[in-house]
């Protein structure tokens, strides 16, 4: 069993497998293992989807019980136990604890389905059809969101018109420089160009778009300019939501209340599932105006029900809470080696970028991390950041092995690029916490 079955039958599309060039078999946790019995830490987690690791021991016993009993497994939107039982805990565990209000909406199972039910939703809802959206967003590959995404590599004049967006600084995109200014100028000037749009869409923290944090303060900003020109915020909260940056919804430590929220990837406990949680007020959709064949996917439901679980309590916050202090106390110490080769390092929760710069060697490090035994990819423009998405249950012996793996794959392509490497900041070893058990 070999790579040439997938190089001679499958599309050029294909990309993932160019950065993971082996066939894995088994996965377990932070850890994945190939056909040759070969593992190899994951700090790519799906791209997002695996907060909660591979073959999550909840997640696990969920299924098998379900599928045992013959449970329904496709279902349309007719009502399940499956669905029923989610929603119940959708409510109990993440809404009421919140003091949020909202209707959840099934879309088609992957991010950008949510995304285009969110922005469908709000022109329908409005009756405007512009959209502002954000410099680096990234939001699908679906026609609607992919006039949101920003990355011009995503984009082609045959794909079709990418018309009824306008793409605004992103927080920080000018410095010191406060973005929200920008908004708020152009819809009081009525020559500016900009039309009021239905709705503003972004992410707290963009991650594919490099590893932009949004402060608490511009997100209240542009969530109070919305407010006062009857315009809808939505959040994508796709990837950084689910716990990833340390709270379940990314945009709690704002206190914001966006009128949409998008969620997708971990949601699903590693099955296919996205939703948009509505605000009552401005649920106006019409019985089928707005369906998907696979929005019943009921595994999915099953599966997320049993890593909702995960908080009702504390330990896993606390146990991520952990973590991040190791990454960062890490990323610092190989950020201050890197007096020949400068780098910048930003990230929230367990979402932590190393930003490369204009001299781009993020692409090279994660070549050379696979081949020491480290799942992790690079993000931003021109892939020039290095992004850490371990799993949020990943412990914290596993995540210190892993960043070991980072700083030798840092150091030997430093290394064949000729550049010195200083050595006065000495490597320390990863600080060890008390264990929390988070399965």
């Amino acid at each position: 069993m070999s790579l040439n079955t997938v190089q001679r039958l499958e599309s050029n599309i294909r990309g993932y497998v160019r950065s993971f060039p082996t066939v894995f078999d088994t996965a377990q946790g932070a850890w994945q293992t190939d056909v040759n019995g070969r593992r190899y830490l994951d700090f790519f987690a799906g791209a997002g989807t695996l907060n909660y690791g591979h073959n999550n021991p909840r997640v696990k016993n969920a299924i098998l019980k379900y599928i045992e009993r013959d449970g329904v497994m496709h279902g349309l939107d007719t009502a399940t136990r499956a669905k029923t039982e989610l929603l119940e805990a959708i409510e109990e565990v993440l809404f009421r604890p919140r003091g949020l209000n909202y209707r959840v909406q099934f879309t088609g199972p992957t991010g950008t389905n949510a995304v285009e039910a969110a922005i469908k939703l709000a022109r329908k809802c409005k009756q405007r059809s512009h959209i502002v959206a954000f410099t680096n967003a990234y939001h699908g590959h679906s026609m609607g969101s992919l006039a949101l995404t920003g990355n011009q590599y995503y984009h082609d004049l045959s794909y079709g018109s990418h018309n009824n967006v306008t793409h605004l600084p992103f927080d920080g995109y000018l410095g010191d420089f406060d973005t929200s200014l920008i908004l708020e100028r152009m819809l009081n000037d009525t020559s500016s160009g900009l039309p009021t749009p239905a709705a503003v869409i972004l992410e707290t923290v963009q991650g594919e778009g490099g590893i932009r944090v949004a402060s608490s303060g511009w997100l209240q900003r542009i969530a109070n300019i919305c407010k006062q020109h009857d315009i809808l915020l939505i959040v994508d909260d796709i990837q950084v939501g689910n716990g990833r940056t340390g709270t379940f919804f990314s945009f709690e430590p704002s206190g914001i209340k966006p009128d949409l929220v998008c969620l997708s990837k971990a949601i699903g406990g590693g099955f296919p599932m996205s939703l948009v949680l509505i605000n009552p007020d401005i649920d106006i959709w019409q019985p089928g105006q707005h369906t998907g064949t696979f929005r019943g996917n009921n595994l999915a439901f099953v599966a997320s029900r049993a890593v909702l679980e995960y908080w009702r309590d504390d330990v896993l916050i606390n146990h991520m809470a952990e973590n991040a202090k190791t990454i960062v106390s890490r990323l610092q110490q190989i950020s201050d080696k890197l007096t020949s080769d400068p780098v910048s390092i930003r990230g929230k929760g367990m979402v932590w970028g190393i930003d490369t710069g204009d001299t781009p060697w993020a692409s090279d490090v994660c070549k050379k991390a696979f081949e020491n035994g480290l799942m992790i990819e690079t993000s931003g423009a021109n892939d020039q950041v290095i992004k850490l998405l371990p799993p949020l249950t990943i412990s914290n012996e596993d995540l210190c092995i892993g960043l070991d793996i980072l700083e030798r794959s840092i150091e030997s392509v430093i290394t064949n690029r000729q550049s010195i490497m200083s050595v006065s900041v000495p490597s320390m070893p990863c600080q060890t916490f008390t264990p929390v058990q988070v399965y």
